[in-house]
Formats: C-alpha cells, sequence, structure tokens
C-alpha cells in the first residue's frame, strides 16, 4: 500500500533561501521569548485546509473564510505550529455527510452553480432549502462546505483513535445547518458529523456553544437523544435576533418520557454582557452540566462574534474572557473538539482564535503581535493581542445580577431532572465510512514519531522552520 504523508512536516531552508530563513529566525526567536514547545502529557492536533481561506461569499456579505489566513499567520508568525500535529484535511464525502444531511440537499449543492442557479428546477430547490441573500450560491460552494466538515470529521476521529486530546478546527463550527437546509451563513453542520464520529466511541458527549447566536441546527439534531447534552449561551430576542430560538424554557422535548427531555439546555442572554459576569455564569454552569451528565467528550464551539466590536454582535467581551471559558472547559481533562463558528470582524477573529489555540497548547504569548506577522497592517494601530474591544462601541450591560442568578438556578433546576448520566450500552463500533484500515492508522503513528524524533533534533541544533504551513 502506497505510503501516504498524514501528518506533514517542514523542511529545512535549502541553501541560499536566505528570505526564507531570515523568516525563521525570527520565528524561532518568537518560540523562544514564549516558551513555545510541544505540551506535555497530551497531544493537540490542528486541523485545517488551505483551499477553505480562499472562497468568497460575495463583497458586502459579513462571512470571509479569509479570517482564517489572518488566524493562520499569526499561529504561525508566534510558532505555535511546532507545538502541534499538523493534518491536512481533506473534504468530507457525501456518505459521511449523509448521515446528517438528505440526499436530495447534498444533491442540489453538488449541483447548483452562480451560473445556472436561474435553471426552474434549481431556482425552486434553492426557495425549498432557503438559499438567499444569507446563504447564497458562490463558485466552490461545495468544495468549501465538504472542506470544512472533512476537518471536523477527521479530527473528531483523531479524538477516538487517541492520537489527539485536543482537536482544533477554526473552519468549523457552522451550527445554524438544519437535515435539508442552509441557515445562518451554514450549509453543512460539521459539528454535527463530529459528534456523529464521537458517538460511536464516545457513550456521552457534551456540546458548548458560546457564539452569541444560539446554537439551533446542533440541538435540532439531537434534540431527541440523551447520549449527546446542548448547551448554549447567547443573545436571545425572539422577534429581533437571529435565529430567535433558545429561550430558558427551551429543554428538550416536553414528553418526559423522550430521552432526550432536559438535555437541550439554553443560556439567552441580552445586549452587553461583561467579561466577569459571562465568565462567572460559563463556570457556574458548566461545572453543573459537567458533573451531572458526566460526559466522556467534550465539543466547544467558539464563535469569535461574542466579542465586543463585532460587526453582528451585541456582547462587550474581550479576548481574555472568551479564552478563559476555553480555559476552564480544557481543565476539565476530557477529550475535546474545538471549533470556531461565527466572527465577522476578521482581525479579531484572529486574535481570539490564535489567543485560543496558545490556551490549547498551554503557551503564554507575548502581547505585542510578532513583528514579522504577515497582514501585520490589518492589526493597526495597537498590533496587539488584546485590544480593549469593550471600550469601543460600547453596549449597554442589560444582564443585571438578579437575571443572571435566574439563569443559574434556571439551569440547575433543570439538571435534577436527570437521573444520573444515561447508561449506554456501546455495541460493536461501526465500520470507518472511508475505510480506514489498522495499517494505514499504524503509518500514522510511525509518522508522528518520526515528526517528534525531528523536532527534538532541530531544537538541539536550534534549526528554524519553514515560516509557511504546509497541509
Amino acid at each position: 500500500m502506497a505510503r501516504t504523508s498524514i501528518v506533514q512536516d517542514y523542511q529545512h531552508p535549502q541553501p541560499g533561501s536566505s528570505s526564507t530563513f531570515t523568516i525563521d529566525e525570527k520565528v524561532q526567536r518568537e518560540i523562544l521569548k514564549n516558551g513555545i514547545v510541544k505540551p506535555k502529557g497530551y497531544t493537540v492536533s490542528w486541523h485545517a485546509n488551505p483551499e477553505v481561506e480562499k472562497h468568497h461569499f460575495g463583497q458586502s456579505h459579513p462571512m470571509k473564510p479569509w479570517r482564517l489566513t489572518l488566524t493562520k499567520q499569526l499561529v504561525m508568525a508566534y510558532g505555535m505550529h511546532q507545538a502541534m500535529d499538523l493534518y491536512l484535511a481533506r473534504a468530507a464525502t457525501d456518505e459521511e455527510m449523509a448521515e446528517f444531511h438528505k440526499e436530495d440537499y447534498l444533491e442540489f449543492l453538488q449541483r447548483v452553480t452562480p451560473a445556472n442557479m436561474s435553471v426552474s428546477d434549481l431556482q425552486q430547490s434553492s426557495l425549498q432549502y432557503n438559499i438567499g441573500d444569507d446563504c447564497p450560491i458562490f463558485d466552490g460552494l461545495y468544495d468549501y462546505c465538504s472542506l470544512y466538515a472533512g476537518a471536523s470529521v477527521d479530527a473528531a476521529r483523531k479524538l477516538c483513535n487517541n492520537q489527539s486530546e485536543i482537536a482544533i478546527n477554526w473552519s468549523g463550527g457552522l451550527h445554524h445547518a438544519k437535515k435539508s437546509e442552509a441557515s445562518g451563513f451554514c450549509y453543512i453542520n460539521d459539528i454535527v458529523l463530529g459528534i456523529l464520529q464521537l458517538l460511536r466511541h464516545h457513550p456521552r458527549v457534551l456540546y458548548i456553544d458560546i457564539d452569541v447566536h444560539h446554537g439551533d441546527g446542533v440541538e435540532q439534531a439531537f434534540w431527541s437523544s440523551d447520549r449527546v447534552m446542548t448547551l448554549s449561551f447567547h443573545k436571545y430576542d425572539k422577534d429581533n435576533f437571529f435565529p430567535g430560538t433558545g429561550p430558558l424554557s427551551s429543554t428538550g422535548p416536553e414528553n418526559p418520557l423522550n430521552p432526550g427531555a432536559h438535555h437541550s439546555l439554553n443560556v439567552p442572554l441580552n445586549d452587553g454582557i461583561e467579561d466577569d459576569d459571562y465568565v462567572a455564569l460559563f463556570k457556574a454552569i458548566v461545572g453543573p452540566c459537567v458533573s451531572s451528565y458526566r460526559p466522556t467528550a467534550i465539543v466547544l464551539q467558539c464563535g469569535a462574534d461574542s466579542l465586543g466590536c463585532d460587526r453582528l454582535g451585541c456582547f462587550n467581551l474581550n479576548i481574555r474572557a472568551h479564552g478563559e471559558c476555553v480555559s476552564f472547559v480544557k481543565a476539565l481533562n476530557l477529550p475535546l473538539l474545538v471549533l470556531g463558528g461565527g466572527g465577522y470582524t476578521p482581525r479579531n477573529v484572529a486574535r481570539l482564535w490564535a489567543y485560543e489555540t496558545s490556551i490549547c497548547i498551554d503557551a503564554e504569548l507575548n502581547e505585542s503581535l510578532p513583528a514579522h506577522t504577515p497582514f501585520l497592517n490589518h492589526f493597526a494601530p495597537d498590533k496587539t493581542l488584546f485590544p480593549p474591544l469593550s471600550e469601543h462601541g460600547r453596549y449597554e450591560n442589560k444582564n443585571s445580577k438578579q437575571y443572571l442568578e435566574g439563569l443559574v438556578q434556571g439551569v440547575t433546576e433543570q439538571l435534577r431532572y436527570l437521573k444520573g448520566a444515561p447508561s449506554v450500552q456501546m455495541q460493536h463500533i461501526p465500520p470507518d465510512l472511508m475505510g480506514i484500515r489498522e495499517e494505514v492508522e499504524e503509518e500514522i503513528r510511525e509518522e508522528r514519531e518520526e515528526r517528534e524524533e525531528m523536532f527534538r533534533r532541530d531544537r538541539e541544533r536550534g534549526a528554524g522552520m519553514r515560516g509557511e504551513l504546509v497541509y
């Protein structure tokens, strides 16, 4: 069987490539300055494909996949790539996506293009599948969807195979997509696909969503299941804020005999919540949820539109507060799938996800962005990792202490209905949809060991690595 390069490594610069070597020296100094090393006792994997970054929703559309380029460049500039296993994400197959999505919807996404969408049958289907201004048709749409979904599927598999303890896919986290409907800039629900992979191995999965918008697509997908608990922290206004779902009273099916009853938890917030209140609320609710439900894996959606100054957001959160939620979940020491999500001010999205990457690898970053960071002017004028977002375009805080205490009390009351964690008799795990055989997994292990050996040698020699991510 042909040997496939699963974990891509960095090659040494060739003699004479002075410009690359100069960048490498700067990255190496940044690594030493920030004390970046591979985490001890656990492995963090990074799942991405640069082709996702090239897609374009349209000039005036808030969703900018280019935010992933900015994120990647910040991660590389700090040298954090050396502390992770890097995987080139491949496209999810039709069969994998059909584990959740309907085949006619997938076929439509495959067929439709900007050139043919006016054809009568496709035009009618566009209405049926909620295609429009929020979810436009653009060139390469199906490739875009299958690539970000494939990254989440592969990341989940690495957790199931014990090849990673924390798996990151910043291109994922598109939580609004439904079984046969696009919604809120989301076409394929990679989160649901990733959770379905985790359920092959894990009895119970806790899904936590800190996007400013309600994680309605994921909640709906597992509405009747007790093997997934969904917990969403979001702005709620039924009539004036998308998607208008997720009140405190929405906790799953009303029939108490339905397994999913009390397994969909919502924390509806008002405009302007501040750092301290948000972090305290998050910890006061997530802690008891973990204690009561006892998940064996966690999926954390880290939507950046809950930051202050977001184009579509309405909170006053700073980057450190958002990251504190990631740190709290990481400290639970459960297999963790970390995903992106919303975020419509690209420079702040990149800052946040770079910072949360550093949390995953236990690195403390210098606040000043490295001077060799590509596109550094996009972070002007401060060029820092932690700009004072809560001081610009500030929203009035409409979340009183009494209101927040009521949220904690409401969620705690729902947890009392749980009669302990559901007991799941795990049957034989179905074969992997891609038919990956044991010999391929052995190749993955071998290549990872080779990469670690090369990493140790590089550190001993003090040699730099190439300054571009090779996926």
